[in-house]
């Protein structure tokens, strides 16, 4: 005997809303329907009504996790499209602030896999111990989030020396939290334990799904964007592209884990290398062409396609985010689960539904409509 079960749109499960039907037979996940489109917020559109300069702080707004991944990509796509390039010194400074940002994402993420399987003692030790990692982003821009500071051309503050310092301080203070998450995620750690094994997606899988970030590396897929097609100053620094085979849960979160102490390397690389100079290029009118800009969010590739047609303004852009990608992913890694773990695998991807929401397409003449759904039947 079988029976339909929901979680969401609105689910204490989900921090966005976002509807789920699970097909359930005997407590096992038979068949997954992924439904989107409750949070569109029109931003792709609302982009093409401001100039190049505005739609970066339009861009931030995409996520308010990861806005740094944003503002990079958009501006990088728009600079190819108005024929400049940054200066050194801001590609540097990009770099730095960009694997910041991923450290407090990471580490946000690592902190709420906790609060999911009830260990609330971890969620509070990472989540205070963050802390210090989103109030150096203030330090350094003035805002907590969405910190305004990628700009076409460059970037909008420099890294001054007592801002320098402050930085290697942070970095330091970060290392033990690295190792504290991948210690509790081993093979018999305190979170290791309680998801090794569950949600597994096969390499083969992974690909053929699209998969993205810690997703596809946690099956054992050696692909990052920073690596692969280096942007900023990733071609100028040393890291390890972490990947994992199991591509269960497990695998999923360490390939995270590991990343945050490859961010401090990062930092700590881009501070020691950054070269003087100036921090914003200056630039003419824009060319009509169209351009495709990509960057490693923390929750993986993050796409942007730009369009000019030699105004202003931008005629088209068109955002492809991490987490639309991985919708597919996510619904093979639950078919054939049980229920009860259907929280931690959902989890898992990082999902952040407000940056992957589509509209329902109409047409006028004929009624039909259109909408883009992510199934797997068993």
């Amino acid at each position: 005997m079988s029976e339909i079960v929901r979680i969401g749109p609105y689910h204490p499960y989900l921090l966005e809303p976002e509807l789920f039907e699970l097909r359930v037979e005997d407590g096992v996940i038979r068949d997954v329907d992924v439904r989107i489109g409750y949070a569109h917020r029109g931003i792709e559109k609302v982009m093409t009504t401001k100039t190049y300069e505005q739609a970066v702080f339009v861009s931030s707004r995409v996520c308010g996790i990861c806005p740094v991944a944003h503002t990079t990509c958009y501006c990088e796509t728009a600079e190819r499209l108005l024929g400049i390039r940054a200066p050194d010194r801001a590609r540097y400074i990009r770099t730095a602030f960009q694997e910041i940002n991923r450290l407090q994402s990471h580490f946000l993420w690592l902190a709420l896999l906790a609060h999911a399987l009830h260990d609330h003692e971890r969620f509070m030790h990472i989540m205070k111990e963050r802390e210090a990692v989103v109030d150096l982003l203030e330090f350094i821009s003035g805002a907590r989030s969405h910190h305004a500071m990628n700009v076409v051309g460059g970037v909008l503050r420099d890294f001054t020396p007592k801002i320098t310092s402050k930085i290697r301080e942070v970095m330091n203070t970060l290392k033990p939290l690295s190792d504290y998450t991948i210690k509790m995620l081993e093979t018999g750690g305190p979170i290791g334990s309680k998801v090794e094994g569950v949600g597994p997606l096969s390499r083969s899988d992974a690909i053929r799904l699209g998969a993205v970030g810690p997703v596809l590396r946690g099956s054992g897929v050696k692909s990052d964007v920073r690596s692969d097609d280096p942007y900023a100053a990733y071609g100028e620094v040393d890291f390890e592209v972490v990947a994992e085979g199991d591509g269960d849960v497990r695998a999923r979160a360490m390939v995270r884990a590991r990343e945050t102490a490859e961010s401090i390397r990062i930092v700590e690389q881009a501070l020691e290398n950054m070269p003087e100079g100036p921090i914003r290029a200056e630039y003419g009118e824009p060319t009509v062409g169209e351009e495709l800009g990509r960057v490693e969010a923390p929750r993986g590739e993050l796409i942007y396609y730009m369009r000019s047609n030699g105004t202003n303004r931008p005629e088209r852009v068109k955002i492809r985010t991490p987490t639309y990608a991985n919708i597919y992913a996510i619904t093979r890694a639950l078919t054939g689960e049980k229920l009860e773990n259907a929280r931690a695998i959902i989890e898992s991807i990082d999902p952040c539904f407000a940056c992957t929401d589509r509209v329902v397409v109409v047409d006028v003449k004929t009624g039909r409509r259109s909408r883009l759904d992510a199934c797997v039947r068993g």
